[in-house]
């Protein structure tokens, strides 16, 4: 069970390490989409940042489970509520796309509690 948790934690972790990484870069498709949505300018850096500590939140928790249930509780939460951004913009074709993100967040928090 250990290895699943490891392997599950870490590929949450660069999903949405990556997923902060795009919105702190600017990358043109998430910019295009977070303006569709609504989302105000003002909050890229910090919802990027929100993501990018939450990826090494996950991984630090391998070490210090505290920190990571902390950071997978957050990561879960801030992906549920993009999902309600997008159902709000009703872009409901994108609803899926948070919650593949969410999805190995939820897995890694499973199998911590299974661990």
């Amino acid at each position: 069970m250990r290895t699943a948790h490891v392997v599950v934690t870490v590929a949450a972790a660069l999903m949405s390490g990556f997923s902060g990484a795009v919105l702190l870069l600017r990358a043109q498709w998430i910019v295009r989409a977070l303006t569709d949505y609504s989302v105000p300018r003002s909050w890229w850096t910090w919802l990027g940042l929100a993501k990018a500590a939450g990826a090494v939140g996950l991984v630090v928790g391998l070490f210090v489970p505290v920190i990571g249930v902390l950071a997978g509780v957050g990561l879960v939460l801030y992906f549920l509520g993009a999902a309600v951004t997008v159902a709000r913009a009703r872009w409901y074709s994108h609803i899926a796309f948070p919650l593949v993100y969410a999805a190995p967040v939820a897995g890694a928090l499973a199998l911590a509690y299974a661990s």
